[in-house]
């Protein structure tokens, strides 16, 4: 048997076992059980559902407690943190900042961040200079705000829509921090007290002001709906998202991960080591983007919209808001 009719048997081989598993484990975990649409009357995009099979199961919807890869990646498309640069979809090079435009004064100990206006979290609460304020508090009365912000001393707001850091040291790489998903905003009232001060996140749907909500959470899998109110699609930006459903699936297994992308039961499969990447590699119907260290990002060529934008904390952070899956 010559050499490359050698490395396709041993793959095929490979993922026949790897599908078997994954058989198995989806009928005892009871995770494929319904995955309802949107609501009714809710207008559709244009991606349909996104199936991301990850390799944590994700226990958290608190960003700030996020841990694992996985947490971070559903925790960021719910909740938005104060800094980002949004790439426009489909080849439109022009980047729109996010929530807020952030610049050093004072040698770099006073941060000014002057808030987008006519932004709102998911339930109804307005998005302004007190509810950041609210998750700055918490963040500083923390052990997790503070390993991630250890210079900051007070906030304070001299208008509705501006907020003032104040530093104990001069901080160049302040706005930078502030991009990190595990400080994405979350309304007051999903804190308990709303003040933040030494503040719990409390289970309550429509926290973030992000392009996708929480729609269904189950052991393996947390189902995510298109946030038809999200600033990105309503204030003429035409960021998206395009996509109406966003599926996270647990599987531990990343031989079973490529199994499931290369069937077609997903079109995304996270965290793969090299011996999987290179199987994704022999196949043209997949791609693989390479992360930190040996990991890579399994998906379909159909997938348009993924890149490598930044490390969280393995792995290239994908932006879905413009994410979308040819037929």
């Amino acid at each position: 048997m010559n050499p490359r009719a050698s490395r396709a048997a041993a793959r095929a081989a490979v993922l026949a076992f790897a599908l078997l598993v994954a058989g198995g484990v989806a009928g005892c975990d009871g995770a494929d059980e319904g995955t309802p649409a949107l609501s009714p009357g809710e207008p559709r995009g244009e991606g349909g559902t996104l199936v991301w099979v990850v390799a944590d199961r994700v226990g958290e919807a608190d960003p700030l407690s996020a841990r694992s890869r996985a947490e971070q990646l559903v925790a960021r498309q719910v909740h938005e943190p104060l800094v980002s640069e949004l790439t426009g979809p489909f080849d439109d090079t022009r980047e729109v900042p996010g929530l807020a435009r952030v610049r050093a004064t004072g040698h770099s100990t006073i941060w000014t961040a002057k808030l987008r206006r006519g932004v709102r979290f998911q339930d109804g609460t307005s998005f302004n200079a007190q509810a950041v304020l609210a998750n700055v508090e918490r963040w500083r009365t923390t052990g997790a705000g503070q390993a991630l912000l250890p210079g900051l001393v007070d906030a304070f707001a001299p208008r509705f829509d501006v907020v003032k850091f104040i530093l104990a040291a001069p901080d160049r790489n302040f706005d930078q921090r502030l991009e990190d998903p595990r400080l994405g905003i979350v309304s007051p009232r999903a804190l308990r007290p709303p003040s933040g001060a030494g503040a719990r996140f409390r289970q309550a749907p429509g926290s973030g002001t992000g392009p996708f909500e929480l729609r269904e959470r189950a052991p393996s899998l947390r189902l995510l709906a298109r946030n038809t109110g999200w600033w990105g699609a309503t204030s003429g930006a035409n960021l998206g998202p395009a996509l109406d459903q966003v599926e996270f699936r647990t599987e531990p297994n990343p031989a079973v991960r490529l199994a499931q992308l290369d069937a077609g039961d997903a079109q995304l499969a996270d965290e793969l080591g090299p011996d999987q990447a290179e199987l994704a590699g022999a196949d043209p119907l997949l791609t693989t983007l390479r992360g930190q260290g040996q990991t890579w990002l399994g998906l379909e060529r159909s997938v348009r919209g993924v890149d490598s934008a930044r490390e969280i904390p393995s792995l290239a952070e994908t932006w879905l808001a413009y994410v979308t899956v040819s037929d």
